[in-house]
């Protein structure tokens, strides 16, 4: 029995159950249960504590590892950032959230959360990332963690939609099935977490509301929440248990600077050691930093380092905290000229991380001369690699950063700069826009080198790292006035938010856009943006608003004489009259889109105009016409080589061949067009004929072509998460009882 194994092992080492639990951090009463046997399968944290407290080593300590019957290591998503280097003190609010959680190893079977509040640079986020990897075993469903930046602008502030749509993404939930609105995404993750043991760590919270709708409902999962807001509500209504954390002790702060700096230096000049903490105000934050400076120069005294910081700190000195900002002064004035200059440009960064390519745009530099300036950045503390290749702020050191850049750079200076970071983004969003959507219209850049074509599978990787980066980009861009920008940007991220249904996203984009293009006068902008909003808009439900925003962005492409854009509005415009239950309109404008598509010569547009043409025929009941226009579409989409057209107007043709009685002939093209759409990795849609290609055996008598087709999209459903699946389960379950009758 492992709760007598750990009383023997107590007792072989002369230590009470309080002075085991003061070497483990375990509540005495968890000692207690655990030799009494009330826990039943203590949590690996716990065993290890006991383990490490034992001295155990080699094979005495597997097999009591063993004896546990510990759970198996974590599983599903491990999104923690890294622990915090040398982490010391913080032993009460450690033990306080081990109680809060069941430190005596008991599971909660509710919802367990913690607010732990406190100033900017007290530690919160240091407290909870290390608390949080020393109980990561004991939630084998994964670790889930955001930054939810709720004192940034308040534009950057994290969006509790878009965190859902991550964490659901995170757990394995297809992006098709990821719903549209913050209230059902909210109830799919309670629904997936319903039964999981998931530590969830949502970082620098703004208030109550951000953090309400990230908060599973029931069951063995856990959420630490850090904030400078005290979360009143939460604990009140949610029942919270607040974790007030303020600076670090007298004795927290010297085992932090001796653990930094070497126990002989601090031993050797305690009175210089004194007025440095004194200094930094025991803020972790501070004090992490002059510890730093201090490593690096082992060969000062101590009191070198304590008169810099008693001298006075130039103009820096009069801003609020000065003391705090005095250290990191000091810290920047130990950088060489290079990295200061580097470190006052990266505060133009919207954040809240960014890559080594990026930073070198925005110095003007190689990234080969950028990468050790960063490096040397992270080693002073003045940034964090908080992922591997990319580079984080504390929002302090951002605020700093910026106020730095102000003051010491000429704002022609900084206005390059913010045009080189934007320049990155852009040519990059374009590379990737084109390798996802490649037959979408171009949308024309400014004069800037292009960046290196990029594969689909590239394109989506790079947009997945930047996916909470670019909208910031976007903003800061309108907000300064860049309007050669927003538009650009907000159209290249449709090409990666569509796939995903993201309009919802895509929105609020558009709009910013819109007014960016509006306020420079760049008709282009406005026409490309208004239309793009018009389809988030139709995307959405909103129908009225997207025909009356499509026919202005259509307006505006022909007082242009943009053929390509009007064809592709009117092509939209179609879109959205069949939504709305209007097939003769929207006839009327795919026909007109063939027409301006075939005088501007644009084959791609025109292949995909006439197999609309062909879909809306169709949905008329005008079969011929539906042959003819799709027969034509698809001759242009084998010549150009698109996949993804020849499968959609594959299937507009098998409908309609269906439809007039050409039933074994449509079954044969639902299968091509299958086929089509697996090669063009559209997975939805490859299901989708499948099950068409099933129903046209079925009423052909042919039950076994039949059920492989309904098996085999039932298991693309299956793999992509889709409700779509239960309709075919039925299928085949007829199928099947009808031949078990036979």
């Amino acid at each position: 029995m492992f709760g007598r194994s750990v009383a023997e092992l107590r007792r072989e080492a002369g230590l009470t159950q309080e002075e085991l639990a003061a070497r483990t951090g375990i509540s005495v009463r968890g000692i207690r249960d655990l030799e009494a046997g009330r826990v039943a399968r203590p949590r690996v944290s716990t065993v290890r504590l006991l383990a490490d407290a034992f001295r155990l080593r080699g094979a005495g300590r597997e097999r009591f590892l063993r004896s546990a019957d510990a759970e198996a290591p974590a599983r599903g998503p491990r999104q923690l950032p890294l622990d915090i280097a040398d982490f010391s003190g913080r032993s009460g609010e450690l033990s306080r959230l081990d109680d809060v959680v069941g430190g005596s190893g008991d599971r909660p079977a509710t919802v367990v959360l913690s607010a732990v509040a406190g100033m900017a640079g007290v530690g919160k986020t240091a407290l909870a990332l290390h608390w949080a990897h020393r109980v990561r075993d004991d939630y084998p469903d994964g670790q889930l963690y955001v930054n939810l930046r709720g004192f940034d602008a308040a534009e950057s502030v994290a969006d509790p939609s878009d965190v859902l749509r991550a964490f659901l993404q995170a757990l394995d939930v297809p992006p098709g099935r990821v719903p549209g609105t913050l209230d059902e995404r909210a109830a799919l993750y309670r629904t997936v977490l319903g039964d999981k043991r998931v530590l969830v760590v949502l970082d620098n919270a703004r208030d109550e509301e951000q953090v309400r709708p990230l908060l599973p409902a029931a069951g063995g999962c856990a959420v630490v929440v850090t904030s400078r807001d005290r979360m009143a509500g939460l604990v009140a209504a949610q029942g919270a248990r607040p974790v007030m954390l303020d600076v670090l002790s007298e004795a927290e702060a010297y085992a932090l600077l001796t653990a930094r700096a070497g126990a002989a230096r601090v031993a050797a000049e305690p009175d210089a050691a004194a007025e440095i903490i004194a200094y930094t105000a025991r803020l972790p934050l501070a004090l992490t930093i002059a510890a730093a400076r201090i490593a690096t120069h082992p060969g000062f005294p101590l009191s070198t380092f304590a008169a810099e910081l008693r001298a006075p700190a130039g103009p820096l000195d009069a801003l609020a905290d000065g003391d705090v900002r005095r250290v990191f002064s000091w810290s920047y004035l130990a950088c060489s000229k290079e990295a200061r200059r580097l470190f006052r440009l990266l505060g133009l960064h919207p954040g809240p991380d960014l890559t080594v390519t990026a930073a070198a745009a925005l110095a003007d530099l190689p990234e080969a001369e950028a990468a050790p300036l960063l490096a040397e950045l992270t080693r002073l503390h003045l940034l964090a690699q908080h992922r591997p290749g990319r580079f984080a702020f504390h929002d302090l050191l951002r605020a700093y950063a910026s106020e730095l850049a102000r003051s010491a750079e000429d704002p022609d200076d900084l206005t390059a700069a913010r045009l080189r970071m934007y320049d990155h983004y852009l040519r990059l969003a374009c590379a990737a826009g084109d390798a996802l959507q490649p037959q979408w219209l171009k949308v024309p850049m400014p004069a800037a080198t292009a960046a290196p074509p990029m594969t689909q599978a590239e394109a989506t990787a790079w947009f997945t790292e930047e996916d909470r980066v670019l909208p910031g980009i976007l903003r800061d861009a309108a907000d300064t006035g860049a309007d050669a920008y927003p538009w650009r940007l907000a159209a290249y991220l449709v090409c990666f938010y569509a796939p995903g249904a993201r309009w919802s996203e895509s929105g609020p984009l558009q709009r910013l856009a819109l007014g960016s293009a509006t306020r420079s006068g760049d008709l282009l902008g406005q026409a490309t943006a208004r239309r793009l909003l018009a389809r988030a808009d139709s995307r959405t439900g909103r129908l009225a608003e997207a025909d009356e925003g499509m026919r202005t962005a259509r307006d505006l492409y022909a007082g242009l004489g943009d053929l390509l854009g009007e064809a592709q509005a009117e092509h939209n415009l179609s879109e959205i009259c069949l939504q709305s239950d209007r097939p003769a309109d929207a006839i009327g404008h795919s026909r007109r889109a063939v027409e301006l598509y075939r005088r501007a010569g644009y084959r791609a547009g025109l292949a995909r105009a006439l197999n609309a043409v062909g879909w809306v025929a169709a949905n008329m009941g005008d079969y011929d016409e539906t042959i003819v226009n799709c027969r034509e579409a698809l001759a242009i989409q084998e010549a150009g080589g698109d996949l993804n057209g020849q499968a959609a107007t594959t299937d507009s043709l098998a409908v309609a061949y269906e439809a007039r009685g050409e039933v074994a002939l449509a079954a044969t093209m639902y299968e091509r067009s299958a086929a089509l759409f697996h090669a063009s990795g559209d997975r939805f849609h490859e299901a989708e004929v499948l099950s068409h290609a099933g129903a046209a055996h079925h009423d052909l008598g042919h039950a076994d072509e039949a059920g492989r087709c309904w098996q085999e999209a039932l298991d693309i459903y299956r793999e992509i998460g889709s409700h779509a699946a239960e309709e075919v389960e039925r299928n085949l379950a007829r199928l099947r009882a009808g031949r078990s009758r036979r």
